[in-house]
């Protein structure tokens, strides 16, 4: 069940990337998504965190610095990035390019927190620079390098967001955790989104699916709808339920599946395609993140669509029992 639940949940945070650009392509802009998405989450958290553990709302004072520098940029400023970045890429090179967080975490955690790290972390970056090379093409330059900037700029912040977050989990929930810097993160592009020029026609028009979906059309409602409920906080879930049944490794590994499940999903719907090489690059950098996920000694899960952390968890029975 372990296994399967983390499957499920890196099924749904990959599809989202499709989701996600059609919506954009619908009329809302990358800023507009985010907003949405990170005001969705953290409604539903906060709605959680009420019923089943109240006490997960007061913050000491001394937390609240580290709270607004894990909203405002591993969550906010992620999101942002990875929403501009599929909208000049494929859905799956923007999220490998996020992905690059894994090696990122790993190569901090040796020279500056002085973690254990097995040897096999610099295999993982030569196969990642190596990959990433074939990737884009370099002898032909096939990928957007504005695209490209905002992937890596993704992984910067998603890095940022593990690095620092985990450090907070031996004090607060990964639900509570969610809640805040979600919270955060609405506050800050609050200001930049023009949320008010919102109407209720906006949520109501319809939009194609596009690709080989181009004569289905939806109402923009129920994108939104998705991208926050299955794309989000649904497989938040799971992926906590998962690390419950297994090791950090193994979760971690099957966490990267995400990559692959996103570019199956873009490829059969949105005919996002690669050639050959970029295949073969692709597969190539694949190997060297599943490398890296088991090359640092942590109990933290790298999960890199909404940076949610996966670390010491208290589940919804496990609160219900100690009430």
């Amino acid at each position: 069940m372990g296994y399967f639940y983390a499957l499920l949940a890196a099924f749904l945070f990959g599809a989202n990337g499709s989701v996600s650009k059609v919506i954009i392509e619908s009329g809302f802009s990358a800023i507009q998504l985010t907003q949405m998405r990170v005001f969705g989450a953290a409604v539903i958290s906060g709605i959680v965190l009420l019923i089943l553990d109240r006490r997960s709302f007061r913050l000491p004072p001394r937390q609240w610095p580290v709270i607004v520098i894990l909203g405002v940029v591993g969550v906010g400023l992620l999101q942002a990035t990875y929403a501009f970045a599929i909208a000049l890429l494929p859905v799956g090179i923007a999220l490998l390019l996020e992905y690059l967080a894994v090696l990122i975490v790993a190569v901090v955690a040796f020279f500056f927190f002085k973690e254990k790290v097995h040897i096999r972390l610099w295999l993982a970056i030569g196969l990642v620079i190596v990959g990433l090379v074939v990737v884009a093409e370099i002898w032909s330059s096939t990928l957007n390098p504005i695209g490209v900037m905002w992937g890596l700029l993704a992984a910067v912040a998603l890095a940022t967001y593990f690095l620092v977050g985990e450090r907070q989990l031996k004090t607060i929930s990964p639900l509570a955790l969610s809640f805040w810097t979600m919270s955060v993160a609405t506050v800050f592009w609050a200001p930049f989104s023009r949320w008010w020029t919102f109407t209720g026609e906006t949520f109501t028009t319809t939009a194609s699916l596009g690709g080989t979906l181009e004569n289905v059309s939806v109402p923009v409602w129920a994108l939104v709808a998705w991208n926050v409920v299955l794309g989000s906080f649904a497989p938040f879930l799971l992926s906590l339920s998962a690390l419950k049944r297994l090791s950090a490794t193994a979760a971690g590994i099957v966490a990267t599946s995400e990559i692959i499940f996103a570019f199956v999903t873009a490829w059969l719907w949105l005919q996002e395609s690669l050639n050959t090489w970029q295949v073969v690059g692709a597969s190539v950098v694949f190997g060297g993140i599943v490398i890296a996920q088991t090359a640092r000694t942590s109990d933290v899960v790298v999960q890199a669509d909404l940076a949610l952390e996966t670390g010491p968890i208290i589940l919804p029975t496990e609160l219900i029992e100690e009430k």
